[in-house]
């Protein structure tokens, strides 16, 4: 009888493997379920993959186009340009030892680029006689991390021409800078392509305000398949201009915000000096997640008004991130929606668990970062491969 049972087993699940078919990929064991390419975006789940394993896998829903198999794999570029994951991982390696702040720099240029339309680098596209370019709508008017990207696409062109996307330099060049700021290591599939549109109007209407309330937020992550879980991981760092409001004329009365803690508002203070020139935080120019320029000290050796409350390894790398929630516990949240968090109870609950449990941050922080850079890209004969980063392939 057992004998019978272990066959039918087996026979089940040569069926379920000859349907769907897997693939055993650098230690990892994945499902592969293809069907004809478009954009590849981020398959839904019925249910949370955090519910089910620890393993970093990622899900793909793939659109009618011409009928032909089209996605991401891993080494994509084995073939064509081996050395491509290294040069860029060097790349990022020199410019963090000389200013640690492009970590937050370049994790928000991927939000801000994958958020809007997916992950197809068109927010490194400049203005030209046929594009108006994203760099101009007024919550990517602070991003920096530009001049990082072109300058690793131009080493890697001169070693591998008109190979490695952008799109695919982008999410690498975050990736190790995740790394670098004493964040989790996560896999990334690659063989994304390149934009040639870009969406400012979107990115002007879609792009979350300082001012969005959580429930905002929540329904712009919602729209792109992200949950609350994935939401509030991926929350963290913001600039000064984006509160500055509640540090010195709250609701307009030249006074701070009363319910700012004393001796919070006094630190920040410290770090968002006055500034009658500063832009007012209502014309929305930048994210609340995760909003952040170069932290610290610039290039030029003048204060970047950055607050990093959560990507800044404080306390080594097993800290990774918590502080920022450990602070919302405290009240000390900045943004509009910051202290919302710990007001709703499907966003309080993983606030609490990140504030007290950095191991679990690290994980969910790593899987979100994943479903972020895989959503909604470009594959196949969609897009180009561009050599510059700001400018679109001419027609042949």
């Amino acid at each position: 009888m057992m004998r019978f049972i272990i066959t039918c087993l087996v026979i089940a699940l040569s069926v379920y493997v000859a349907y769907h078919g897997l693939e055993y990929d650098h230690g990892f064991i994945r499902l592969t379920t293809r069907s004809p390419g478009n954009r590849t975006g981020v398959k839904a789940p019925e249910k949370s993959p955090f519910d089910d394993n620890d393993d970093l896998m990622t899900w793909y829903m793939e659109e009618d186009s011409d009928h032909q198999s089209y996605s991401l794999h891993y080494d994509f570029y084995q073939d064509s340009c081996p050395t491509a994951e290294r040069i860029i991982t060097i790349g990022i390696r020199e410019v963090y030892a000389a200013n640690p702040s492009v970590a937050p720099s370049l994790i928000r240029l991927l939000f801000h680029d994958c958020f809007i339309e997916g992950c197809d680098a068109s927010v490194l596209l400049d203005a030209d006689e046929s594009l108006t370019s994203e760099k101009e709508a007024s919550p990517n008017q602070s991003l920096k991390g530009f001049d990082v990207i072109e300058s690793i696409k131009f080493e890697l062109e001169k070693v591998c021409p008109g190979v490695v996307s952008c799109a695919d330099v982008l999410v690498l060049a975050a990736r190790e800078a995740v790394l670098m700021a004493g964040g989790p290591f996560y896999p990334l599939e690659t063989g994304r392509r390149d934009s040639v549109v870009a969406f400012k109007e979107i990115a002007e209407r879609e792009l979350p305000s300082p001012q969005a309330s959580i429930s905002v937020i929540l329904a712009r992550f919602g729209t792109r398949g992200f949950n609350e879980r994935e939401t509030v991981s991926l929350f963290g760092i913001t600039h000064c201009t984006f509160f500055e409001d509640r540090l010195y004329n709250f609701s307009g009365t030249g006074k701070p915000d009363p319910d700012l803690d004393q001796g919070f508002q006094q630190e920040l203070k410290t770090k968002c000096p006055y500034s009658a020139s500063a832009p007012s935080p209502s014309t929305g120019v930048g994210p609340s997640i995760p909003a952040s320029d170069y932290g610290g000290v610039s290039s030029a050796g003048g204060s970047d008004g950055v607050v990093d409350l959560s990507y800044n390894n404080e306390g080594g790398e097993m800290n990774f991130g918590t502080r920022y929630y450990r602070r919302l516990m405290q009240k000390k949240g900045l943004m509009y929606a910051d202290q919302q968090l710990t007001g709703r109870e499907e966003t309080e609950m993983w606030v609490r668990a990140y504030a007290s449990d950095t191991p679990l941050f690290r994980r969910d922080f790593a899987m979100s970062m994943m479903k972020l850079s895989n959503y909604h890209v470009l594959t196949g004969p969609l897009g180009q491969v561009r050599t510059t980063c700001s400018k679109v392939l001419p027609k042949i």
